[in-house]
């Protein structure tokens, strides 16, 4: 086989990161893998929605790029239903993020604290089909932070994300405006969150999620 065909056999990436340090970092690096290849980098989103999937392999996406954040992607991804791979190459620790990009269809997952080998390695197992993602309790992927609200909680939380104040929901459901205060502490309480802002921010992620 010559030089043309042991090109034509290595995992070709489409790399999107909006940190040009880091997106240069990674793709030096990668260039000393003799089975990876870069074949496009950029720091928007829309770049990757605009390429022939055909033209490769695998896409990894940071957790930030210039025009989205990585769960918006992979949902255009989904709603368009394509079948490219995809690995996520997040800043943070937050098990939350891990989760929701397992829910919306990332088959791979590591974070940019760890030794670049992990995310070289991580790409190679998605590009021969396998799910490789840090440890994650599986029986648990489908749990949000809404999980444990009742019916009551998320109609609040509804009406809160369509700008009703205190007085207007008393107003609607008979009951005082100091009861309706209550039953947002006990909301934010449940949800982990400090305010009304925090609440509605968490129902419009799950709900479009």
């Amino acid at each position: 086989m010559d030089g043309g065909g042991a090109t034509e056999a290595r995992c070709r990436l489409f790399y999107v990161d909006s940190n040009p340090l880091v997106r240069t970092v990674i793709e030096g690096l990668a260039r000393a893998e003799s089975d990876l290849r870069i074949v496009g980098s950029s720091d928007s989103a829309a770049d990757l929605l605009k390429r022939d999937e055909s033209s490769f392999d695998v896409a990894v996406m940071a957790w930030d790029m210039s025009d989205m954040k990585a769960p918006d992607l992979l949902k255009r991804l989904r709603a368009k239903q394509s079948s490219l791979k995809s690995v996520i190459f997040c800043n943070t620790r937050d098990a939350s993020a891990l989760r929701l990009a397992v829910r919306l269809g990332a088959q791979g997952f590591c974070y940019q604290h760890d030794k670049p080998s992990v995310l070289f390695n991580t790409t190679r197992m998605v590009a021969s089909g396998k799910i490789c993602v840090p440890f994650l309790d599986f029986s648990k992927v489908m749990e949000t932070p809404l999980a444990g609200l009742t019916v009551r909680e998320r109609e609040l939380l509804d009406v809160l994300a369509r700008g009703w104040t205190n007085q207007q929901i008393a107003n609607r459901t008979g009951i005082s405006e100091n009861t309706v205060k209550y039953h947002l502490k006990n909301l934010y309480q449940k949800l982990d969150v400090p305010n009304r802002a925090r609440a509605v921010a968490i129902w419009s992620r799950e709900s479009d999620s």
